[in-house]
Order: structure tokens, then C-alpha cells, then sequence
């Protein structure tokens, strides 16, 4: 017979076993509904769907409209990832590297829009925008995409270098290496997966930006977000399931290939 201590140990285990369950199942619940009501043949939202069909997945390549703005958040996503990660990469290695006067000040100031309100950037963005003539267009989307997720790359790639063994480099350029080539050679591969978990989050801030993309972009630059938000203020069919389908199955693809490539547990 097992003693008191022994029954309260398995039994607080079993209990935070359960506890655990339940979160992933709290977690999930919402997922499965929306993955199984764009399958639904109904002409809204069902749950469970009393069918299975093709029908809004259809809907969805046949409008012109989505097809744009899947066009333009992709777009997006490939210019402001890589341009986003070099700036926060370089930011970065200079507020870690380089002692100047007011760093602290300027490292306040790049994480800022972690802070300040999305709708009060957005307004401000807009106003300077407007000012240069780029509000509306693809570029404008891309400062404004680029001022919010250039955080977070600074972050990551902020914490592999505290990490990193700062005698590294000193070795490397007392053995004749200059700093650029000691960035380039040493520093850069053992900060990468820093580099690489900045570019997840820069790439996942991008495409699901909404607050920003819904005040610089213009009727023929409507990012995927955007066309979202409009469209569940509008109608109430399950399309909008359909391209949050899309939208998992890409960051689940996403996921697949970081860890075949070079393994989820290195981005933390």
C-alpha cells in the first residue's frame, strides 16, 4: 500500500497532467473551429458542419480581391523580412558592441513601438507618410511593417549576443582577422539562430499586421489583415475561415521546415 506521501505526489502529478491537457485542448478548441466550418457547404458559419465542401476554398480563388491582397501581404513578407533582420541584426551588434553616448536612449527608442499604442503608431506613421507622398503605396506598407517587427529581431538577436563569449572576437581579430571579417565569420554563425527566430517573428508580425496596414494602406494595396477585418465587419460566411485555413497550413509548413532544416529548440 502506497504511503500518504506517495498517493499526494501521484496524485498532484495526475492533477497537473490533466491541468495540462486542458490548456492544449483550450488552446486548440478554437483552431479546429475554423479549420472545420470552411469546410462547412452552409452559407455561414457552422459548427460542427454538416457537410464537407470545396465551396468557400473556391470562393476564395475566384476573387479578385483576395487573390490581390494575398498578393500584396506575400509581398510583404519577402522585402520586409530580410531588410527588417539586417537593420535589427545591425542595431543590435552596435548597442552590444559599440559604447556611444545615449545608447541606452537609442536602444529605448528602436523597441519603443513594442509600448506605444498600434493605433497611435499607425496615426503617426500615416501623418509622416502622407507628408512624403508614399501613404498608400507598398513602400509606405513596408516602413510602417518594418518599424513594428524591428523590435522583436533586435531582441533575439540582442539576447545570442549577450550569450555569445565576447573573447571569441577578441581572439579572432588578435589573430589578424579586421571586424568585418570577424562579424562575418564568427560572430554571424553564432548568432544565428537569434538572426533566424528575428526572422520568424519579423515574418509573422508582417503578415498578421493589422492596426498599421489598416491606416497606410490604400484600395489597391489592402493587405490579407485588412481585407479580414473589413470583410468579417461586412459579411458572415465562412471564406474568412478559408484563408485562416490557408494561413495555418502556411505557418505549419513554416514550422515543419525550421525543424527539419535546423531544429525548433536552437530559435529559443
Amino acid at each position: 500500500m502506497d504511503s500518504p506521501h506517495k498517493l499526494s505526489y501521484r496524485l498532484g502529478h495526475f492533477g497537473v497532467r490533466v491541468a495540462g491537457i486542458l490548456i492544449y485542448v483550450f488552446l486548440a478548441l478554437p483552431v479546429l473551429v475554423i479549420v472545420l466550418s470552411a469546410f462547412s457547404p452552409e452559407p455561414y458559419p457552422q459548427f460542427p458542419p454538416q457537410g464537407v465542401s470545396l465551396r468557400w476554398f473556391s470562393a476564395l480563388l475566384q476573387d479578385a480581391g483576395w487573390i490581390e491582397s494575398l498578393w500584396i501581404s506575400a509581398l510583404l513578407l519577402v522585402i520586409v523580412t530580410p531588410v527588417t533582420v539586417m537593420l535589427g541584426t545591425g542595431a543590435a551588434w552596435a548597442l552590444a558592441r559599440v559604447d556611444f553616448r545615449y545608447r541606452q536612449v537609442l536602444q529605448a527608442f528602436i523597441l519603443s513601438p513594442l509600448m506605444i499604442p498600434q493605433v497611435v503608431l499607425g496615426i503617426a506613421l500615416l501623418y509622416v507618410l502622407t507628408a512624403t507622398g508614399i501613404a498608400g503605396m507598398v513602400s509606405g506598407l513596408v516602413i510602417g511593417h518594418v518599424v513594428v517587427a524591428l523590435p522583436y529581431v533586435v531582441r533575439t538577436v540582442s539576447v545570442s549576443l549577450m550569450a555569445m563569449d565576447q573573447r571569441l572576437e577578441a581572439v579572432a581579430m588578435s589573430l589578424g582577422a579586421g571586424r568585418w571579417y570577424s562579424f562575418l565569420h564568427v560572430t554571424l554563425p553564432l548568432i544565428k539562430p537569434g538572426i533566424l527566430a528575428g526572422a520568424v517573428f519579423a515574418a509573422v508580425t508582417s503578415f498578421g499586421e493589422v492596426s498599421v496596414s489598416l491606416f497606410l494602406s490604400a484600395p489597391d494595396t489592402i493587405t490579407v489583415p485588412v481585407r479580414v477585418f473589413n470583410y468579417v465587419d461586412q459579411t458572415f460566411d465562412p471564406t474568412v475561415n478559408a484563408i485562416s485555413v490557408v494561413f495555418i497550413a502556411v505557418a505549419v509548413l513554416i514550422l515543419v521546415v525550421i525543424e527539419k532544416t535546423i531544429g525548433l529548440v536552437k530559435l529559443n
